[in-house]
């Protein structure tokens, strides 16, 4: 009994230890696989994704920076600068990096003087880029980057400069903020100007900064230079004159044009008022438009030279053709036809000396209404000048087929068609370039291009040689006379058109003359919208515009003055009939 008992408590005394093979295998097994996935990764970055890899990297530190292109200049016919881009800095910033505490933003704010709960605003976009202000002067720059704050950038751009200021602003125009032709020349040539923007890859810092140009990827490319017809200095000229007259005048409005009547060229084209097109803000929309292309008005009796050149050109009239026009009126139709006073038996040289408005009428009305409509037509009215000005009119020119006989007698003093100051040099044009119409360009011409015939030359010399009688002591502009130099020229006085008829104190007062009129250099336009007082003729209000402007272009030019010119021309003879 004893024994078995110590058998048993023997065989409950060994126990069975557990075996660990299985972990130590399924462990082993893991690591080796983890070993496996390690390796393979390492294997797969280092020689798989390696192109991936890097360019992860570098998008990190590297950064593809557009580089600006500067846009072309444009200069006068002389190489002059009307409007040129010089390099400046924009502000920008990086919202996610900069500070955005009080202290910043009022230094910051001050700086560039902006409003400190806009700058708060613009800070609070979500993007990783804003700009604060584009293009600011160099002190301003300066003083920003010696504030050194993070997240602050500062952009090359360009800025397009115009040194003329307000005597060029019609015609030069002006760009946006982003350096695109807004207005005038620069709109029109946008595509010719814009150059191409370059590109290059640099590296940056951790808060944005530029430590190092790494290559360039794509050079910019500047625009290209445009040279225009404009004279600098007759423009400078003119819109001294212009700007004066309308001032004295309490006018509206005024516009000139010069025409080099050889070549078609458009040596000065003004407006008063203009604006500066360096101030970006403050300008009204009705300040910015070239009244000189834009603007349509009926002439007046600036009309009658070709009314008259119609009749010259089918030879029933001569200059000393006589025409009476007493009492002073005439009835066509149902209207009446007057003059301001009862000239009698005239000669068609007075007709255009003493401006009749029945002898104008009667001239027209001896011819079809089609003879004078293909004349007035082949001079250029109801068709656009096609000087590629953003927005230059056509005017209007009414078929014949429509004209009644009273409406053929007014169109041959200036009423029931329309035209532009432009279109009005362009036709005066044909008369100084003895009957060839000249398309007219506001870039130099290297060679001017072939005119038309519109009328014999002969008809053209005739028409000039009468306008001169106009400048003269009895006819109706003295005072656009140019000392030393013979002038050809006709004034118009024309009433403005309001609701339901004509206005009885409204007036365009006009004048177009022709210098030297023994041979015709230039052509100028001049016009100035409802001057105030009792001075509103044209001989009157624009005819001194005309002498002051063409006496210095033609001494600027080196036009030398005519062999036959006479000291009774001058401006101190009496002033005569001054319609």
């Amino acid at each position: 009994m004893a024994g078995g008992k110590k058998r048993k408590n023997h065989q409950a005394e060994v126990i069975r230890l557990p075996s660990y093979r299985a972990r130590r295998i399924t462990v082993l097994v893991v690591i080796g696989l983890a070993f496996a996935a390690l390796i393979w990764r390492s294997v797969d970055r280092q020689v798989f994704e390696t192109a991936f890899l890097q360019e992860q990297g570098e998008m990190r530190y590297l950064r593809t920076m557009t580089v600006s292109a500067s846009r072309g200049m444009i200069a006068d016919r002389n190489g002059e600068p009307l409007a040129i881009s010089t390099p400046v800095k924009s502000v920008a910033a990086n919202p996610k990096v900069i500070k955005g505490d009080s202290e910043t933003i009022g230094a910051l704010a001050s700086t560039l003087n902006l409003d400190p709960d806009r700058l708060r605003r613009l800070l609070s976009s979500e993007r990783g880029f804003v700009y604060l202000k584009r293009r600011v002067n160099p002190d301003i720059a300066e003083r920003v980057d010696a504030l050194e704050l993070d997240g602050i950038d500062l952009l090359s751009e360009y800025r397009r400069f115009y040194p003329s200021g307000e005597v060029m602003s019609h015609i030069v125009g002006f760009t946006n903020i982003d350096d695109q032709g807004q207005e005038g020349i620069e709109l029109a040539y946008d595509e010719w100007l814009s150059g191409s923007a370059g590109a290059k890859r640099v590296i940056k810092d951790g808060k944005g900064r530029v430590v190092e140009q790494v290559e360039n990827i794509r050079s910019p490319f500047p625009g290209k230079e445009l040279k225009l017809s404009i004279d600098r200095r007759l423009q400078f000229l003119a819109y001294r004159e212009l700007k004066a007259a309308v001032s004295k005048h309490k006018a509206r409005s005024g516009s000139a044009v010069i025409l080099d009547s050889r070549s078609g060229e458009i040596l000065a084209m003004v407006n008063s008022p203009s604006y500066n097109p360096n101030a970006l803000r403050g300008r009204r929309s009705s300040s910015l438009r070239n009244r000189a292309v834009t603007d349509v008005f009926e002439p007046g009796s600036t009309i009658k030279p070709f009314t008259v050149a119609a009749a010259v050109e089918l030879e029933r009239f001569t200059p000393n053709t006589p025409i009476d026009v007493s009492p002073g009126q005439m009835k066509v139709g149902r209207y009446l036809v007057r003059d301001n006073r009862n000239y009698g038996m005239i000669d068609v040289a007075t007709v255009l000396r003493k401006s009749s408005n029945v002898g104008a009428s009667k001239i027209a009305l001896s011819m079809q209404p089609e003879t004078l409509w293909r004349l007035f037509s082949s001079l250029g009215f109801g068709e656009s000048p096609y000087s590629q000005f953003p927005g230059e009119s056509a005017g209007r020119l009414p078929h014949f087929s429509d004209w009644s006989s009273f409406e053929q007698a007014t169109l041959s003093f200036g009423y029931g068609l329309s035209v532009t100051p432009l279109q009005l040099a362009r036709a005066y044009g044909v008369l100084a370039n003895d009957g060839l119409r000249m398309p007219v360009s506001l870039l130099k011409l290297d060679q001017p291009a072939e005119g038309v015939r519109v009328m014999r030359k002969s008809t053209a010399r005739t028409v000039v040689k009468m306008l001169e009688a106009v400048v003269s002591n009895e006819g109706t502009a003295p005072l656009a006379a140019v000392p030393g130099y013979r002038v050809a020229g006709k004034t118009g006085t024309a009433k403005k058109s309001v609701a339901g008829g004509y206005a009885e104190d409204k007036y365009l007062s006009l004048f177009v003359g022709i210098a030297p009129a023994g041979d015709p250099r230039l052509v100028m336009a001049v016009f100035i919208d409802e001057p105030k007082g009792k001075e509103y003729y044209g001989g009157l209000v624009a005819g001194p515009v005309f002498s002051r402007v063409m006496s210095g272009a033609l001494r600027l030019l080196n036009i030398p003055p005519d062999k036959h010119w006479h000291e009774n021309n001058t401006l101190m003879a009496r002033l005569g009939d001054r319609r």
